[in-house]
């Protein structure tokens, strides 16, 4: 797998691989999700991770502090040995945080992702600080929470997404906002030059032709009214190996003003290895990562 790293060149994004590319579908079918709330008075990120192997899906919970060391984490299988519901205590910053979930009826796709039919809820001195999932009313029901809206907001989202020339997931650029089909066009093995091409609800807002010569870059859309910025590294797609992965990245601005294309990306402090709670006080909104594998 490899990452965005935190410098960026004048010439586009470097990329430095950090595994092997001969990683399987099945290793990398993980979604994970940063969402940033506030417990005991301090900032927090809570970091919700699903996964998919041979056996079934499940999927850890975490938070971290400010100071982005690793304050805890609850890693939770719902098949095998383990029952599709239940509850764990956590301690962050002196408060009790009570992690409570129920996959009993959970509907997953093709994805590790559940569709519908659970809840994860975190409760803090009788709040519920994180909700996940569509059972709501029976997540406070269970936890005899104060029925008020969570106000944990979603700072990013990492997936694995897989094809041969067409890459499609869901794709939500600000916190409770719309749901928008993505998909990712680009046809690297017939003859001639190839095009990478994105499409939103079935639009095309974004295309880069001559690939071969621009397969690192970045580009502004808009989406909602927002200025989204996109950085694409599709190098390994067009000289790596045939397993390799290519990677995008998709970021919002919380203050609503569009980004210049123009701009160096060296003036960008984004890493995807640094904390998106850190990101998030620098100015910046939602990231969507997207690793997107071949189907050989």
């Amino acid at each position: 797998m490899k990452d965005f790293p935190s410098c960026f060149g004048e010439n586009g994004v470097q990329v430095a691989d950090s595994s092997s590319s001969s990683a399987s579908k099945t290793a990398q079918n993980v979604v994970t999700c940063v969402y940033q709330c506030r417990i005991g008075g301090s900032s927090c990120t809570i970091t919700v991770t699903w996964s998919k192997n041979l056996v079934g899906q499940s999927f850890s919970f975490g938070i971290d502090d400010c100071s982005s060391q690793c304050v805890c984490k609850v890693d939770i299988k719902p098949w095998g040995f383990y029952k599709r519901r239940g509850c764990k205590s956590l301690e962050v910053h002196s408060c009790k945080v009570d992690v409570y979930w129920d996959l009993s009826s959970a509907k997953f796709g093709s994805g590790p992702e559940p569709l519908g039919g659970f809840y994860v809820g975190a409760v803090v001195d009788g709040q519920m600080v994180l909700l996940l999932g569509d059972l709501k009313k029976e997540a406070f029901k269970k936890t005899n929470a104060n029925p008020l809206p969570s106000s944990a907001i979603l700072v990013s989202k990492k997936e694995h997404i897989f094809g041969k020339k067409l890459y499609a997931t869901k794709a939500v650029f600000c916190d409770n906002g719309q749901i928008h089909d993505l998909v990712i066009e680009c046809d690297t093995v017939s003859d001639g030059e190839p095009c990478l091409v994105i499409r939103i609800d079935s639009k095309i807002v974004m295309q880069v032709k001559r690939l071969r010569w621009k397969f690192r870059g970045n580009h502004t859309i808009l989406v909602d009214g927002l200025a989204v910025e996109v950085f694409w590294d599709v190098h390994d797609w067009l000289f790596g190996a045939s397993l390799a992965n290519a990677v995008f990245m998709f970021r919002t601005c919380i203050s609503g003003d569009k980004f210049r294309t123009s701009q160096s990306l060296s003036d960008l402090p984004w890493s995807f290895s640094e904390r998106f709670s850190e990101a998030k006080l620098q100015g910046l909104g939602f990231s969507l990562v997207l690793y997107a594998w071949k189907n050989v």
